[in-house]
């Protein structure tokens, strides 16, 4: 089992930004690919980015040039920074430990107000 532990959400108006943190235990951190998802209400659960184990990275169109994924490995720590938010950005974001097995964080609440 792998806890996943996502960090840095709250409030910030539109076109601020804000990081948020995935804490992710264990050395096999180095060798997983990791993602980013968001959950609106009344949505269905949406992937926002992808970093894999070799530095790598993919986005969904909606967050391209705004968000940049990136991990840590000495900190087994995965980060997605967010600039120029939106009110439609507005979400729960979780992580994803995508390897042999996927797990998910509990998410961190993110909120763009106008």
């Amino acid at each position: 089992q792998v806890q996943l532990v996502e960090s840095g959400g709250g409030l910030v108006q539109a076109g601020g930004s804000l990081r948020l943190s995935c804490a992710a235990p264990g050395s096999a951190f180095r060798d997983n690919h990791m993602r980013w998802f968001r959950q609106a209400p009344g949505k269905q659960r949406e992937f926002v980015a992808v970093i894999y184990s070799g530095g790598n990275t993919n986005y969904a169109d909606s967050v391209k040039g705004r968000f940049t994924i990136s991990r840590d490995n000495a900190k087994n720590t995965l980060y997605l920074q967010m600039d120029s938010l939106r009110l439609e950005d507005t979400a729960v974001y979780l992580c994803n430990w995508w390897g042999s097995k996927n797990y998910w964080g509990r998410g961190t609440q993110v909120t763009v107000s106008s």
